[in-house]
């Protein structure tokens, strides 16, 4: 039985700020497993409990929860373990523990319960471990929740950062925002730029997480007085 979720849980993410996400590359016999891999992660984060960053959760609960086969899941979980994003612990069920998980520093927020329905994250419905674009969204969408900013709820980083930090082509980030956005997992802002007077910026939000605080209630001034077009961990 899955636990009873929060609207966000911790996600370390002092990996991603080392560019671990580079690790998940889409190339010929690693390209659905990477895919795979950063979903079950995802589903780790969000079942973890928050005292101990272990979750516990059974190869059923997890292909339920990602729609994901248990080869697949299989294949996940090994290549989370090979990359030392988590260690199994515990004999009789299946535990797992998200490494350098820390109460106090290093993780940033992922959103949790109201991706799922049915305890399956129903944003993962339409992933088929097919395409590049769908292991270059998921990988946006940790990157942002990395880099975000408590206090505007937003994430301002340029494309060449974002390649920096992901290993994202440029030329692929727009298909992979407009997945995430498809998928209802992100709104895209524009907002003024630190830059230029009259410049105008993107700025990226994920759905679900700090939902009162967005453009619409606090607006473009509101904004926190010398935020930066781009951030860096």
């Amino acid at each position: 039985m899955m636990r009873r979720l929060r609207p966000w849980v911790m996600l370390p993410t002092g990996w991603i700020a080392q560019g671990g996400l580079k690790a998940f590359r889409w190339r010929k016999g690693e390209g659905a497993s990477s895919v795979g891999a950063l979903m079950v992660l995802i589903v780790i984060a969000q079942q973890a409990d928050k005292a101990t960053g272990i979750a516990e959760l059974t190869y059923d609960e997890l292909t339920a929860a990602t729609g994901l086969s248990r080869s697949k899941v299989a294949e996940g979980l090994a290549r989370l373990g090979a990359q030392k994003l988590i260690c199994k612990v515990g004999t009789e069920r299946s535990q797992y523990l998200l490494a350098d998980y820390d109460l106090y520093q290093g993780w940033g927020k992922l959103p949790a319960s109201r991706l799922y329905t049915n305890e399956r994250v129903w944003a993962f419905d339409n992933f088929r471990l097919r395409q590049p674009a769908e292991l270059d969204a998921l990988k946006l969408y940790l990157l942002f929740v990395a880099l975000r900013d408590d206090a505007s709820n937003l994430t301002r980083v340029s494309y060449e950062k974002i390649t920096d930090y992901s290993g994202v082509a440029k030329n692929n980030i727009k298909r992979a925002l407009s997945l995430l956005a498809v998928e209802g997992l992100l709104h895209v802002e524009r907002v003024a730029s630190s830059r230029s007077e009259y410049g105008i910026v993107n700025a990226y939000r994920l759905t679900f997480l700090d939902t009162r605080n967005h453009m619409g209630t606090k607006g473009r001034s509101d904004l926190p007085l010398g935020a930066a077009d781009d951030v860096t961990f």
